[in-house]
């Protein structure tokens, strides 16, 4: 039920993406790299699960340094992802075999200096240490470029998302540099299934990597996900994925499993139908955790989040619950309630309008307030 596939082959070490190589299946380690033993268990607990490529996030010269220690401990293929600092690549390229790199992320750091430039840089860093590339577009932080250029709906959202994943190819393109894939993820499965459909028509030879982000806590982050995956693996697109869950860091194989599990049903036919009513109701969004995480007390919140909102599945409230202030602002703008959670402090969100920064021993009596509220409001 997986057609052939019409992508170029890259290579991020002995791994073969795309072309006729077997989709392959990865994951994040969910530590924050400078915790070196808790970032080498989950490098550990990852390859016992069978990952191809693990991820592992950098945004300071600590993480670098953590980073060269985790190296130098595993042959794992490492992927690292730059954060908001690209100009870390030179430090991490003789580190890893793969390079991901945000363009929603670019102009934070040296404005002056042109996004092609900034590109140019990472394609020749890459090019120095024999590194693949990931493009990964995240539908939470698009380029103020592209967000300026179409319209605030969700059609000229997915539009930008798909455009800046299209310019950055030309831009590698134009440098001479091949080996390289593009992500283009949300946390709703028809976001990932739109624009991940509109960019293979359009680039039909490039390798993609899919996911869908933030989806949460099983079974419904694995029923989000399978929904996507099923869609786009059996028209042929799609080369390599990740499943992002929220689970305990001890679980996170689980990840890897999932991703084989759904691959081995979509070839074999095994497909399910979306259940009656999924889209409708409570939707709890939740981020599967990185290093970028400052405070792992994030998903037993997100738990408590599930539970105590357990009898109002009806309610049409969509909860985001976010692990990092990378991530966590942009993504939960979307969000009736959005938390995204800081090392002490969790910020608590009303669409795009703050209400403030809580303890984490106080933010669900705070998310009740605001939960009921709102309930009310819509009945009334």
């Amino acid at each position: 039920m997986i057609p052939e596939r019409k992508t170029r082959t890259v290579h991020v070490r002995d791994l073969a993406i795309g072309g006729s190589a077997p989709i392959a299946v990865q994951s994040m380690a969910a530590t924050r790299t400078i915790d070196v033993d808790a970032t080498m268990e989950q490098v550990r607990l990852l390859e016992e699960a069978g990952a191809d490529l693990i991820r592992i996030a950098t945004d300071t010269p600590a993480d670098v340094e953590a980073l060269a220690i985790i190296r130098s401990n595993t042959n794992a293929r490492l992927s690292v992802d730059l954060q908001e600092n690209y100009r870390l690549a030179e430090t991490v390229a003789p580190l890893v075999d793969k390079i991901r790199y945000n363009p929603g992320h670019l102009h934070h750091h040296e404005r002056s200096r042109s996004i092609a430039d900034k590109v140019a840089y990472l394609v020749g860093i890459a090019g120095q240490n024999d590194c693949a590339i990931r493009i990964g577009v995240n539908a939470g932080s698009v380029a103020p470029d592209y967000a300026a250029k179409f319209p605030a709906t969700p059609e000229g959202h997915a539009s930008a998302i798909v455009a800046s994943a299209i310019d950055h190819c030309e831009l590698l393109d134009n440098l001479n540099f091949t080996n390289y894939v593009v992500s283009i993820k949300d946390s709703d499965p028809r976001v990932v299934i739109a624009t991940n459909t509109q960019f293979a028509a359009a680039r039909p030879d490039v390798p993609l990597h899919l996911g869908v982000t933030e989806a949460g806590m099983p079974p419904d982050g694995i029923i989000k996900t399978r929904i996507a995956f099923e869609q786009l693996l059996s028209q042929g697109i799609g080369d390599t994925l990740r499943v992002s869950l929220t689970v305990p860091f001890k679980d996170k194989g689980l990840e890897i499993h999932t991703g084989r599990q759904l691959i081995a049903d979509i070839e074999a036919g095994r497909f399910r139908s979306v259940p009656k009513g999924f889209f409708e109701g409570l939707n709890i969004i939740a981020c599967p955790s990185c290093s970028r995480v400052e405070n792992e007390a994030f998903i037993d919140l997100a738990q408590d989040i599930k539970e105590l909102t357990k009898n109002a599945a009806d309610e049409n409230i969509t909860i985001a619950v976010m692990g990092c202030r990378v991530n966590g602002p942009g993504e939960t703008d979307d969000a009736d309630i959005g938390l995204w959670c800081g090392p002490k402090k969790v910020n608590l969100k009303r669409g795009t309008e703050t209400l403030g920064a809580y303890g984490y021993d106080e933010i669900l009596v705070r998310v009740r307030e605001e939960f009921d509220r709102q309930v009310a409001g819509r009945s009334a």
